[in-house]
């Protein structure tokens, strides 16, 4: 699929669903004690398709996406992503992590490497790639978020945008498949908020399969293919951001949307 560059933010067409799934998700429930924090989630998501999850707080949309790569266990269902079933055996994991990269809110940069070294790091460590071609990987990741000048600096000298751009380029020297976002911009100052969105949506346009979780509504009506919006741990309505934003099907849609957007 084609896109633009969310700079021009124009709407998109929906992923054509005939895409082989990347991920899919059947009957997932997650229960934290006697709390049902998700409640039998069915999802697939496209190779190439942006999802975007939105919903109000704890509507399980975070532990949904932290389920995709093992960080939280689930009791029943079955996950899936490019075809590898997810179990809570470790060559399992391990082997779904390989497909993933993923970004939180808070940036989880180590402080005391340099922004290089962070980014080398894990490429020598996990994938056994060699000094030289790490840090020719992190280049290009470095300049494709905009901040390769900044290669030698530590964490601590950056901005808050600059960091979590940082933790975008990071991910991505791992190659994954999938990249998932936590709402990334939650942690951020407003003035920062639209650099980190302007890259992710520079990966739209190179057919990443992405997962964000978000209250960034603008960034979902012009980026995404397809909006998931969640509550109480269920799904509760999924469509194309026109139809989410203009015709939401349900009272609890239409209810949060009010809130949010003012709709």
């Amino acid at each position: 699929m084609t896109r633009t560059n969310t700079a021009q933010l124009p709407d998109l067409a929906p992923a054509a669903q005939t895409s082989p799934s990347m991920i899919s998700i059947i009957g997932l429930n997650k229960w934290y004690g006697n709390f049902h924090a998700l409640r039998d989630v069915d999802l697939n998501v496209a190779t190439g398709e942006i999802l975007v999850v939105c919903g109000p707080s704890g509507s399980g949309k975070s532990t949904m996406i932290r389920c995709i790569n093992h960080l939280e266990n689930f009791q029943k269902g079955q996950i899936k992503v490019n075809g590898i079933t997810l179990t809570s055996e470790a060559e399992s994991v391990s082997a779904v992590r390989r497909e993933i990269g993923m970004v939180f809110q808070s940036f989880n940069l180590f402080p005391h490497l340099s922004v290089m070294d962070n980014l080398t790091l894990a490429p020598q460590l996990v994938q056994g790639v060699s000094s030289a071609e790490a840090k020719k990987r992190a280049q290009v990741y470095l300049e494709r978020v905009r901040i390769a000048e900044h290669a030698d600096k530590y964490p601590s000298q950056l901005s808050g945008g600059q960091q979590q751009r940082v933790a975008i380029a990071r991910a991505l020297c791992m190659n994954p498949k999938v990249m998932l976002f936590d709402e990334p911009t939650s942690a951020l100052d407003p003035e920062m908020v639209h650099e980190v969105l302007d890259v992710m949506g520079e990966l739209a346009t190179d057919g990443m399969t992405m997962i964000c979780v978000t209250h960034e509504m603008g960034f979902a009506s012009k980026v995404a293919d397809r909006v998931l919006f969640m509550d109480q741990g269920q799904v509760i309505e999924q469509a194309t951001p026109a139809e989410f934003f203009n015709n939401p099907q349900t009272e609890r849609a239409q209810q949060f949307l009010s809130q949010i957007i003012g709709h």
